[in-house]
């Protein structure tokens, strides 16, 4: 792997799209290098909710995957990453991902980000949560993916629905292993 960091981001249908595309511009400004991969329902998402399209989106990243491309770079473990984020992730990736189902490139970049022991965090975006996303949830925690749903922080007095989707972003660029992140930290009361 170079010097630099590495992310793999994948945007799924879920509501939430403004976190994959922020994360994708600050990755940028910090000098990570991203790999991207949408899926078909993401790609309308990020248009219904931002007025992106595709090409637009893609331009954000350093590289752009096709979903039915398993065998580009980012499917094999020998393509090393800091990290890969899921954000937003669907219930329906959530599940494949929980359950091995490597039917795309999305999830099996998820696979074998699981597999190679990096940190995958998924932010899973619906509420409320039935059963069966609580379970998919444990499993892959009890595989060691990092759940992370954007809930928003609010002891820094966020002025703002920027404030706040930045400063999540920030959060989960410093899980992701990324030292330059900025996010605001808790000092007691």
């Amino acid at each position: 792997m170079s010097t630099a960091a590495r992310l793999i981001l994948g945007i799924t249908g879920a509501s939430g799209a403004v976190y994959g595309v922020r994360l994708l511009q600050r990755a940028r400004a910090l000098g990570v290098q991203t790999h991207v991969v949408v899926t078909p329902a993401g790609v309308i998402n990020v248009h219904h909710e931002l007025g992106l399209d595709r090409k637009a989106l893609e331009a954000l990243a350093d590289e752009a995957h096709a979903p039915g491309d398993v065998g580009a770079c980012i499917a094999s473990g020998s393509f090393t990453t800091n990290a890969m984020i899921v954000a937003p992730c669907s219930m329906k990736t959530l599940a494949a991902v929980a359950h091995g189902f490597g039917d795309n490139l999305l999830t099996r970049a998820a696979d074998v980000t699981l597999k190679e022991r990096r940190r995958l965090i998924l932010m899973v975006r619906e509420t409320p949560f039935n059963l069966a996303h609580l379970r998919n949830m444990t499993l892959v925690t009890e595989m060691g993916g990092i759940i992370f749903p954007p809930l928003p922080a609010f002891y820094h007095r966020p002025q703002t629905i920027d404030e706040l989707v930045d400063d999540t972003v920030e959060r989960v660029l410093q899980l992701s292993g990324i030292p330059q992140a900025t996010p605001k930290s808790w000092v007691g009361v």
